[in-house]
């Protein structure tokens, strides 16, 4: 896979399930969620999403059914249960428990359970000896839920025919990509596909990187990816020949530019949707190879102009959101830039961002509508819900 825009051929999502009905008032904010979905008419959406791309001729994987195959495979059921269980925090008889648990489940039972938690109440009466269990709420999580696996974008990237597990910042986040890994690893399909990005202590998540044309990568800056994060992705695609340049780009620490694909995403071989409040401010430092297995760095630089210098085109388009600066502002936060492309000048983006899709159709790119009214509560729109696994190469 070498762009953003590429014919979509194959795509990775996850449909929200008992993750979200685990959210509450009380704990919404530490499981990064700006408020409690009504689960089944975000699963009612979703299923209007995959659908529509369906249409589209995409083939559409589903995460939960890929991890029930692979926890088939004995080696994914120890893994899996070995990365969830935090032996710090329930104390070594307790976790002994939890495991021997896990262990008893099925396939289907233990994925469930994997993605959507345990809390103490749960857990077999005959460990209520535990000190760790008497001193919490029977409703509080021996095994925190994941909601946010259904940003499918964050935890894996496809960089041509690699796949790099990424390093997610958020605690709420950092069991999503061992579930992710157990997929790659055990599932038949992707047993033979190559990794890229093995430097998981750098933090770097997926929703932060754009692939803008064969050979150029942006990576977002900000509050999920860390500089070094970054330049050791960037060490990596270099050294594995996926790419010559890759662009650093600084973006705000705020929950409402948590990632580069909320303020910029690709719409066509030479167009992006775009923040304008960002569009003359936002800069990059250009990465690449120095010859000897190092990065060689440069800038800061214009990001416009840097990323046309790197993709061969006189110029990068920019369509703004919104219509003015106010509606500008709603639109980027109810996540009218991040869209996602099937095809070039063709892209899935939700219904509300009124003025920015008519904006994206007055510059010749068709808009295929979907609801968000439930799955934009995490925050994340068309492009964070989607991992690209397989694109046609542009022509």
């Amino acid at each position: 896979m070498d762009s953003e825009v590429g014919p979509l051929r194959t795509v990775l999502l996850h449909r929200p399930g008992a993750e979200l009905k685990r959210l509450t008032p009380r704990n919404n904010d530490q499981l990064l969620f700006d408020g409690i979905p009504w689960v089944d008419r975000a699963q009612e959406e979703h299923d209007a999403f995959a659908e529509l791309m369906r249409a589209r001729g995409v083939e559409v994987l589903l995460l939960a059914d890929l991890l029930v195959t692979a926890l088939s495979d004995g080696r994914a059921r120890a893994a899996g249960i070995h990365s969830a269980v935090d032996e710090r925090r329930l104390g070594i008889d307790l976790a002994d428990a939890v495991r021997s648990y896990l262990s008893s489940a099925g396939p289907e039972e233990l994925a469930g359970m994997l993605t959507a938690g345990l809390t103490f109440e749960e857990l077999p009466a005959a460990e209520g000896a535990s000190l760790v269990r008497k001193m919490h709420h029977p409703h509080d999580f021996a095994l925190e839920p994941l909601p946010n696996l259904l940003f499918t974008r964050d935890s894996s990237v496809w960089v041509g025919d690699r796949v790099a597990i990424t390093s997610l910042a958020m605690p709420a986040r950092s069991r999503e990509t061992a579930l992710t890994d157990l997929v790659y690893a055990y599932h038949p399909r992707f047993r033979r596909t190559g990794r890229a990005y093995g430097a998981h202590s750098a933090p770097l998540e997926g929703g932060d990187v754009l692939l803008l044309a064969p050979g150029v990568l942006a990576v977002g800056v900000g509050e999920r990816t860390t500089p070094a994060g970054a330049e050791s992705f960037a060490r990596s695609v270099f050294a594995d020949g996926l790419a010559h340049t890759v662009l650093a780009v600084p973006i705000a620490q705020a929950r409402a530019t948590m990632h580069l694909d909320t303020v910029c995403t690709m719409v066509d071989r030479d167009a992006m949707v775009m923040y304008p409040a960002v569009r003359d401010s936002l800069s990059a430092y250009p990465l690449r190879p120095n010859g000897s297995d190092g990065v060689a760095v440069s800038g800061p630089v214009p990001f416009l102009a840097a990323a046309a210098e790197a993709m061969g085109i006189e110029r990068l388009r920019a369509i703004e959101t919104g219509l003015d600066p106010v509606t500008a502002e709603r639109e980027q936060w109810d996540d009218g830039n991040n869209t996602l492309a099937i095809a070039p000048g063709v892209l899935v983006a939700y219904e509300r961002n009124v003025e920015t899709n008519k904006r994206l159709e007055e510059a010749g790119i068709e808009v295929l509508r979907i609801s968000g009214s439930e799955l934009g509560s995490g925050r994340g729109g068309p492009r964070c819900m989607s991992c690209p696994i397989d694109r046609a190469p542009l022509r």
